[in-house]
């Protein structure tokens, strides 16, 4: 059966079933403080009401499509950085991306943005609220919301260091001899940090770095404060919420304090709250984990990434969750020439019930993260792809575990020189093999989201790690205007064939009904060196076939299907050659959609 696609608007939660909703969710984080809670909650609400747009449209569609972009990662010297970022929006990218997302644009202390000094302002470097709200010309706008840790620079630290409210308790402060061995970590630094207070010396939990000080969720204030802050942006027009790092929000001594029951009632709780007052307005977790883990976030209690249930729960967590898998994979495949550990992952993903989704990606602000192969490479084979990484000129990062040793966490490198070659080395196919990665994931289930330095091929900024002492750095280059431009408009320029090959990309994928994120998607047998995916079929029959050389030799293309003779090729433009020499040239892809009875022309 076709899998239905969902387009009815999201509908909003009434009083009674938001009361009762929320009262669920809060009972299971605050037990019998959970009706004060609640009660303050709806006097929060009650004054909210009416500053939210109202907003009536399907979640989602084919067009949707995100840039992911820092605020400043385009320069001019002269013009608020935002300003210039809408500039660059309309004049190259016009109809291309359905909305993008703005990495934390608020003032900052450290971790490019990550470590929030003050939630409801813009950092006056990038410029301000209205440069923001010009943004939603363009589409949706995502926005983040650093739920997880705050800069040791905010008024809530300040409070805190002189014993005063509201601050005094947003801090979870720990005895340094408490056994903390099971808490899991991402980063290989200390998690408890030594702070200088009125009180004397006071050791509090920082899960990623001294300067970012993680917040005490088990003050109910701390909450109330979020959800206001959640609520803030959506006034501003962001209609896509972001929940950083919120894998580790809840904390427990004795457990490992991530994915806790407690974490996850409260993005059930804020999902509860946006489907009451802003229905339409997309969840969206962040959590770099193993892929087992990063399902859970959908909140269904019998999906799991072997089988789908006959009748799922209705879902009440976040509308879609990080593809996290598919980068290191995606590198793996596109270094080694073999897809079979792609096409098993792919394979696994279960069917998903309307109302969620994939975020797919390649790259993002952070690195490659490695976390996410555990148990789908053997070890050798993550071994192999990080050596190949430093030989690339990529850096691995590393967390601290248990058992007192560090492992990798993520690789630090860009996209585009991940691919630089295959195992063999560095070779001429390095431009073919990024853009099959990009042409790839365009085709897979969910929503894509393009990195700018993906857009424009970026090279590895070794200058930048240097000055700013930090990993990632090599993925974050600020680009001059002036210098992007002309890379942009030169003819041979790996910048402007990529650039240009993407946004054709784009578009096409953005008029073809059967990348519905809903639509379901089927793995087709093929040898290692291929990888084919059908979309489809719709309602009318209608289906796409997607298929992939990850080679750097022309392959043969072994598809019964193919020997039909209505099939249309998107990417040329014309009908499907059925008598043509059935192969592949090295890292292309075909886009071939079939409608049964219906004209290919």
């Amino acid at each position: 059966m076709p899998h239905p696609i969902s387009q009815a608007p999201q509908t909003e939660l009434d009083e009674a079933a938001f009361t009762a909703r929320a009262k669920a969710r809060l009972d299971d984080i605050y037990g019998p403080r959970a009706d004060e809670v609640l009660r303050r909650l709806l006097r929060l609400i009650s004054h909210q009401r009416g500053a939210i747009p109202e907003r009536s449209r399907p979640l989602w569609s084919e067009r949707d499509q995100l840039l992911i972009t820092y605020g400043d990662l385009l320069l001019d010297g002269e013009r608020p950085p935002l300003q210039v970022l809408d500039e660059f929006l309309e004049t190259r990218l016009a109809d291309t991306f359905s909305g993008v997302h703005v990495l934390p644009f608020f003032p900052w202390s450290s971790d490019d943005g990550f470590s929030v000094i003050h939630y409801r302002e813009v950092n006056p470097a990038l410029g301000d609220w209205e440069d923001i709200r010009r943004l939603t010309r363009h589409g949706d706008l995502m926005v983040d919301l650093v739920i997880n840790h705050v800069s040791r620079e905010s008024l809530w630290f300040v409070d805190y260091l002189a014993g005063t409210q509201p601050g005094r308790d947003y801090f979870i402060e720990m005895d340094p001899s408490t056994d903390l061995s099971q808490v899991t970590r991402p980063r290989s630094s200390p998690l408890l940090v030594p702070v200088s207070t009125r009180r004397g010396t006071r050791y509090l939990w920082a899960t990623f770095s001294e300067d970012q000080i993680d917040l005490n969720f088990a003050n109910p204030d701390v909450l109330i404060e979020f959800i206001g802050i959640m609520l803030y942006y959506v006034e501003q027009g962001a209609r896509i919420i972001r929940l950083d790092a919120i894998a580790y929000l809840w904390k427990e001594v004795g457990t490992s304090c991530i994915h806790l029951p407690e974490t996850h009632a409260v993005v059930r709780l804020l999902r509860a709250v946006l489907d009451h007052l802003a229905p339409g307005t997309l969840l969206i977790t962040e959590t770099n984990v193993p892929h087992r883990e990063n399902m859970s976030y959908f909140g269904l209690e019998h999906l799991d990434d072997t089988t789908a249930s006959d009748a799922p729960a209705q879902p009440d967590e976040a509308h879609m969750i990080y593809q996290f898998t598919l980068p290191p994979l995606l590198v793996h495949t596109l270094t080694s020439g073999d897809a079979t550990a792609l096409e098993a992952w792919a394979r696994s993903l279960p069917v998903l019930p309307p109302g969620c989704t994939y975020f797919n990606f390649t790259a993002s602000h952070d690195g490659i993260g490695v976390r996410a192969l555990e148990g789908l490479l053997p070890p050798h084979e993550i071994d192999a792809m990080l050596e190949l990484m430093h030989r690339f000129g990529g850096y691995v990062s590393m967390k601290a575990n248990a058992d007192g040793k560090d492992t990798p966490y993520e690789v630090n490198i860009t996209y585009f020189d991940a691919l630089r070659g295959t195992r063999r080395g560095a070779d001429p196919w390095q431009v073919e093999r990024f853009l099959c990665s990009q042409h790839l994931m365009l085709a897979l289930q969910g929503v894509p989201g393009i990195y700018f330095h993906c857009l424009t091929a970026t090279l590895n900024d070794h200058e930048g790690v240097e000055r700013s002492g930090q990993l990632r750095t090599i993925n974050r280059r600020r680009w001059e205007k002036e210098a992007l431009d002309e890379l942009l408009d030169s003819r041979n320029t790996p910048t402007r064939e990529v650039f240009m090959a993407l946004r054709r990309r784009l578009k096409l994928r953005a008029q073809e009904p059967c990348f519905h994120p809903e639509v379901e998607q089927h793995i087709l047998d093929t040898p290692p060196t291929l990888f084919a995916v059908q979309r489809g079929p719709l309602a009318d029959g209608r289906r796409l076939l997607a298929v992939y050389n990850v080679t750097d030799k022309r392959q043969p293309l072994p598809l019964p299907d193919l020997d039909e003779d209505d099939w249309y090729d998107l990417l040329a433009d014309a009908p499907w050659d059925a008598q043509a020499p059935r192969e592949l040239r090295p890292y292309r892809s075909l886009w071939l959609v079939q409608r049964p009875g219906a004209p290919t022309a």
